[in-house]
């Protein structure tokens, strides 16, 4: 008994002859690796279909050329060749390939003082994409950090000294007396808000490697507040002070994360914004920002 052809219906001819832009899959799970970790990520894989008269593409050859992703680190390099692969695997179909990866990057923070040390998630998708034959990658990245705002600590300084006024008018100060004073309820009558808020960052790259952690590192260093994992009290008092000596509005924040990420040799171009999660207002403070790197 001779066994049946299994039916290719994606190999019949269109109904309507009409190319498409992207076919393919969202949301695939996988494994893949990223600076020695092995990270639960989910992927976005896809090819135009140029041939308008052909049904449709043969999505089961995408899914097999991802299992290239968890054998490999992840590199430009391997995301170029997963993307020939999905067009290699469609010759005559397709001529652009795309590939969204999203995955949650952990990165080990010591704390400020104490040697207690905790992981902290990022948020990270990677966009690569193969299209008339030119390879590209972008990164996007979410960097959380706690923002003071100057204009409520001036506010703040400006009450407490009216509450100096007040309890020491026509008093012959004392040394002892004034560090009770700055040590008491009073010393600290008003305190000026803070917010946790975001650097969301969407970055052209150019060369072999994907910065992840250096930029993270980067834009935490410019920022100088970045939100912390494991505390004691000795931790959570430098970070009170390194709030109250980085006040920033949104536009400050800008320009840090700007200045920053164009000393990166691996950037080409960005897109930022940043968001402080306004604590005073039931609404956010948004802040952007573009460059694009220029030949000589």
């Amino acid at each position: 008994m001779n066994a049946l052809t299994l039916p290719d219906i994606a190999a019949q001819a269109s109904r309507q002859a009409l190319p498409l832009d992207w076919v393919g899959m969202c949301g695939i799970a996988l494994p893949i690796l990223i600076d020695g970790q092995r990270l639960a990520a989910t992927a976005d894989a896809g090819v135009s279909l140029d041939d308008g008269t052909a049904r449709g593409i043969h999505m089961s050859r995408l899914y097999l050329a991802l299992e290239m992703l968890d054998q490999q680190p992840l590199t430009p390099a391997l995301l170029r060749t997963v993307l020939q692969r999905f067009l290699d695997s469609h010759e005559g179909l397709s001529k652009n390939a795309y590939l969204r990866i999203h995955t949650d990057l952990l990165l080990k923070r010591p704390a400020l003082v104490s040697p207690l040390a905790g992981w902290k998630s990022y948020p990270v998708s990677i966009e690569a994409q193969l299209k008339n034959q030119m390879f590209h990658v972008e990164l996007k990245i979410d960097v959380a950090y706690s923002s003071t705002c100057p204009c409520s600590a001036a506010l703040a300084r400006q009450l407490i000294q009216q509450q100096f006024i007040d309890d020491f008018a026509n008093t012959a100060l004392q040394h002892a007396d004034v560090l009770t004073w700055l040590g008491s309820a009073k010393g600290i009558v008003a305190t000026p808000h803070s917010q946790r808020s975001s650097a969301q960052l969407h970055v052209h790259l150019q060369g072999e490697q994907l910065p992840l952690v250096e930029l993270i590192n980067d834009v935490e260093a410019a920022l100088g507040t970045a939100v912390q994992t494991a505390v004691k009290r000795a931790d959570e008092q430098a970070f009170a002070l390194a709030n109250g000596q980085n006040l920033m509005f949104c536009e400050d924040a800008a320009r840090r994360v700007n200045l920053a990420l164009k000393r990166s040799d691996a950037i080409n171009a960005f897109h930022l914004k940043v968001i402080h999660a306004e604590s005073l207002h039931a609404h956010d403070a948004v802040a952007e920002s573009r460059w694009t790197r220029h030949s000589a």
